[in-house]
């Protein structure tokens, strides 16, 4: 691990922020690491506010979103939700539907089918609204590359409002409005919304029209939550006001569908973390195994037993995809280990027989075990689908953008995108990618990083420190989890490493001439034992967190990596 120290930052900024606040030095130089300099940007970040919200008219076409629903609700028209197969898109749909459901009765979801439709429009999903009568689609999570298909779609009869938040291509689709904060023509003061963060705007916005603010749309704010989590968008700015309120709803009166799960897991306090790795893979899972249509129906369902019945068969399908994800991860190990790729820049896999609806997982495992851009392949349907993981500040939506005579089609983000092609350009566009990744990755990127906030002394670490730093959350991208090193360490002998298998590491670490006293606990550090384990001081990288054992809670350290 590349261990990186951030720079301090002017020690006037420092001093200054210290006074105003009545903070520690090291509390203030983690404000101003997250672009926190005065009294006021402090009172926003620690007391989020609904008032923060943007004007949702400040987004481009949003006055024409807002007047076609309008007049298809004054019209009695047929409204088609429609939305990707993956947690930001699903619960985009059930937002959305479940807002217009409150003012229109002719409101239906479509989520399409990740085997024989892929992500994103499809014509099929354009031909089931023709043949039911539907005038208006409403997608959200996708659209703003489809401009064949929304052009198809008006020929019909068809209007889109597009709700999206990828980048668009060069030409933006002729819908009636095309929401996203990544237009270049936008001016909307925060880009980086999820999808259901835009379905949200949308919402916001037709409320206001009835007289109706923030605070009256905070039941659907779960939903929000939800997606922002599972996407891995920026914490900061609009979404971290969003994530704030919408797990206060999660943890105090969360929708039927989102409390179903947590009953299945006994999970009380939620936090962003909870929220990614408990109720994010369960929503994920209906549509990688099933349809995502069942995510959708757990998440609008109003009636209790039925959406704990909805919970239990999606729990079912989370443990198939378990299973199912472990198994293609082992084969495509195999497959690299045969190949003797291990030299190459990137990782690029493909089995005919990969379930496409875990490959994204795949790609992510491979990312932790080789540290490289990754690359899954499967067959679907006349043609090859890869999922694409990136590594920490390398963007492979530019590199495989530059791939793009070998592709079908492809979409994404910096560090996660998906892509189709045909069968006879895989090799092409293998060496092409490997290629673009030589030029222009920095070989630095290839070893994982760990940046640290402070260095500090334990004896830095207090009740109220803590009590602060707990005030830091919700953490994600652009807000991490404060990160510390600490040198001149030493256990005080009771080192050891723990768990069924001995690959976790237990010690309690103290400085010379310091009264503090931390237990330390590092998961699958068990290798690092003899660094601690000779009475030699060593140095360490770690987060605080509590530990609560027999009704007891104290302060802990949670190692990230240890050096002698």
């Amino acid at each position: 691990m590349r261990w990186t120290l951030k720079p301090k930052p002017v020690s006037k900024k420092v001093e200054a922020l210290q006074k105003a606040l009545q903070v520690d030095a090291v509390t203030a130089t983690l404000l101003i690491q997250r672009g926190i300099e005065t009294f006021d940007d402090a009172k926003r970040f620690f007391r989020p506010s609904l008032k923060h919200l943007h004007d949702p008219f400040l987004m481009k076409d949003m006055d024409k979103a807002v007047a076609r629903i309008e007049k298809a609700i004054a019209n009695k028209e047929n409204i088609l939700v429609y939305g990707d197969y993956d947690v930001d898109g699903t619960t985009a749909v059930a937002l959305m539907s479940s807002y217009l459901k409150t003012r229109h009765n002719l409101v239906y979801t479509y989520i399409p089918n990740r085997y024989d439709e892929g992500y994103g429009i499809s014509y099929k999903g354009i031909n089931f609204a023709l043949e039911n009568d539907f005038s208006l689609i409403i997608a959200l999570d996708c659209g703003i590359k489809s401009v064949e298909k929304v052009e198809h779609a008006k020929k019909l009869g068809i209007d889109f409002i597009i709700c999206d938040h990828h980048r668009p291509g060069d030409k933006i689709p002729e819908a009636v409005a095309v929401l996203d904060p990544k237009r270049e023509d936008c001016n909307y003061p925060y880009k980086e919304l999820c999808g259901c963060g835009v379905g949200f705007k949308l919402v916001q916005a037709l409320a206001s029209k009835q007289g109706k603010s923030a605070k009256d749309l905070t039941e659907y704010m779960d939903l929000v939550a939800a997606a922002i989590g599972a996407d891995i968008v920026p914490i900061d700015g609009e979404n971290r006001v969003l994530a704030y309120f919408g797990l206060k709803v999660i943890n105090t009166n969360p929708r039927y569908g989102i409390k179903a799960i947590l009953d299945q897991v006994e999970k009380t306090e939620l936090t962003i973390t909870d929220v990614v790795f408990v109720v994010a893979p369960r929503i994920n899972a209906a549509g990688r195994m099933k349809h995502g249509n069942f995510a959708v129906s757990l998440l609008v369902e109003e009636e209790e037993d039925m959406a704990n019945k909805y919970a239990a068969e999606i729990n079912d399908y989370n443990l198939d995809r378990r299973e199912t994800d472990k198994q293609i991860t082992e084969e495509a190990l195999k497959q690299i280990e045969v190949n003797k790729e291990e030299n190459r820049l990137t990782t690029v896999v493909y089995d005919k027989n990969w379930h496409k609806g875990v490959i994204g997982i795949v790609a992510s495992r491979l990312t932790e075990t080789y540290y490289r851009p990754t690359l899954v392949f499967t067959k679907s349907g006349d043609k090859l689908a890869a999922s694409a993981r990136s590594v920490r500040d390398f963007d492979i939506y530019n590199a495989i953008e530059s791939c793009s005579q070998y592709i079908e089609q492809f979409g994404g983000h910096k560090y996660a995108a998906g892509l189709t092609l045909k069968e006879e350009n895989y090799e092409a566009f293998k060496q092409a990618f490997e290629d673009e990744v030589s030029k222009t990755i920095d070989r630095n990127l290839l070893t994982p990083e760990i940046k640290i906030d402070c260095k500090i002394d334990l004896n830095d670490i207090t009740p109220k420190f803590y009590r602060i730093l707990k005030q830091f959350a919700p953490y994600g991208p652009s807000n991490m989890t404060p990160v510390f090193m600490t040198d001149e360490l030493i256990d005080t002998g009771y080192g050891k490493c723990v768990g069924a298998d001995k690959t976790h590491l237990r010690l309690t670490a103290t400085q010379p001439n310091s009264s503090s006293r931390f237990v330390a606990i590092g998961f699958s550090m068990g290798d690092k034992y003899e660094i601690i384990s000779d009475g030699e001081p060593f140095k360490a990288v770690y987060s605080i967190d509590e530990n609560e054992w027999q009704g007891n809670i104290n302060l802990q350290l949670k190692l990230r990596d240890l050096k002698a």
